[in-house]
């Protein structure tokens, strides 16, 4: 694979864990509303599921975003070794 084709996927692997991100912060917002929904409704196996979910959900989200903060470097590197950052030649 050319360094400028693989730097394209990895731009793309940026952006989809962007959207993971995204995604997984969405579905916190979700379930911190079922949460507070539920502290009105008191019902007791929603009580006990719930914050497990929440739980799953952030420290995935920790982890993906640590991921994407530590790729982002990976991805900065291979710019600079392969001398990608640098102006084309003009023909």
């Amino acid at each position: 694979m050319q360094p400028g084709e693989k730097l394209s996927m990895m731009d793309k692997i940026i952006r989809e864990l962007e959207d993971i991100i995204n995604s997984q912060t969405s579905v916190l917002k979700k379930l911190s509303q079922l949460e507070a929904e539920n502290i009105n409704l008191g019902d007791k196996f929603l009580e006990k599921k719930l914050p497990d979910i929440h739980e799953h959900i952030d420290t995935s989200l920790t982890e993906t975003t640590s991921l994407l903060d530590e790729y982002k470097d990976v991805h900065a590197k291979f710019i600079k070794d392969n001398k990608l950052d640098e102006p084309l030649p003009e023909a």
